[in-house]
């Protein structure tokens, strides 16, 4: 009875190994694909979190948690409607860097991002777009942005303008890459 009970409990211990690996080897690149900071930790350098600061080419470093913190409140705040950088309500206009560079004023600096968020204008710069686009000239319209001080919007802008160099043409790529 001891003998038997020995090689059960061996046996299973065995089995549990082998289910552990398999199980590992199966998840890896599931995780992998599902927490692409994961894969792209490497890129994390100067030359990654140096962005523009204003129209001027004024530049800013940025630290690590800066773009964290600035991903995580540009996905509460912004992510809705522009996940990976696309906009779902007119997917021609991205937060791909060529498109920020080419709207009228540019906004592809944190000065300029900052600026719209606080008062956006149409891609052209014509006219005032704060009733149909989260702003803090609009925040009574639109509760997410009640809450997010100077520096909150400099964090989501320094994450924009880092997430293309860690994630490619992926980001503000529109429905081709959904």
């Amino acid at each position: 009875m001891n003998s038997l009970l020995h090689r059960l409990t061996v046996g299973l211990g065995s089995m549990a190994k082998r289910c552990g690996a398999l199980l590992a080897v199966l998840l890896l690149p599931i995780a992998v694909l599902g927490y692409p900071t994961v894969a792209t930790a490497a890129n994390w350098d100067v030359k990654t979190l140096t962005v523009r600061e204003n129209s001027e080419g004024d530049t800013t470093l940025l630290t690590e948690a800066q773009v964290k913190s600035g991903k995580a409140t540009f996905n509460r705040s912004c992510g809705s409607c522009h996940s990976s950088g696309i906009t779902k309500t007119n997917h021609n206009v991205g937060l791909d860097p060529e498109t920020l560079a080419l709207a009228t004023p540019p906004r592809d600096s944190i000065e300029g991002l900052v600026d719209y968020l606080n008062d956006p204008t149409s891609y052209d710069g014509e006219y005032s777009i704060a009733d149909i686009h989260p702003s803090i000239r609009s925040r009574d319209i639109f509760p997410k942005m009640r809450d997010l001080s100077d520096e909150d919007l400099r964090l989501i802008a320094g994450y924009i303008l880092v997430a293309p160099k860690v994630q490619g043409s992926s980001w503000g790529g529109g429905k081709i890459y959904f």
